[in-house]
């Protein structure tokens, strides 16, 4: 797979809450990790499906729209910045959660993700959907 189609990918995974497509996207010995937020860090495909099987399942809302904001490649041809909002709805209240995804690509799959998440937003999304 391409950058390009694990980016889609993975804002697909986060559309629908399926921790399924998402972890499919990973290396079997991929890592994500959340720096901002203090969540301990998935490793593995299948730390990675249970975990967010677990924070979605745990946090009653929907995402509307996942919206790539921007794509930027650096030095390192494995590692692209992707910039995002996903508008999510919890409860009555709709929320934008900004962040961004650091993303290491080998071989077509996810070998690491650094997750830099509106923490904020976050709590306002929780309080919404009453977590």
């Amino acid at each position: 797979m391409s950058i390009e189609e694990i980016v889609a990918g993975y804002h697909a995974a986060m559309a629908h809450k399926s921790a399924d497509e998402l972890a499919g996207l990973y290396a079997a010995n991929g890592l994500h990790e959340f720096p901002f937020g203090g969540l301990a860090p998935f490793a593995g495909r299948e730390a990675v499906r249970a975990g967010y099987r677990a924070m979605w399942g745990g946090t009653p809302f929907e995402a509307e729209e996942v919206r790539r904001l921007a794509l930027h490649r650096t030095e390192d041809p494995e590692v692209v910045i992707v910039e995002q909002v996903t508008h999510v709805r919890a409860g009555d209240q709709a929320v934008a959660v900004p962040g961004l995804l650091v993303l290491r690509v080998r071989d077509g799959e996810i070998v690491h993700t650094r997750d830099y998440m509106d923490t904020s937003a976050i709590a306002r999304v929780r309080a919404a959907a009453g977590v």
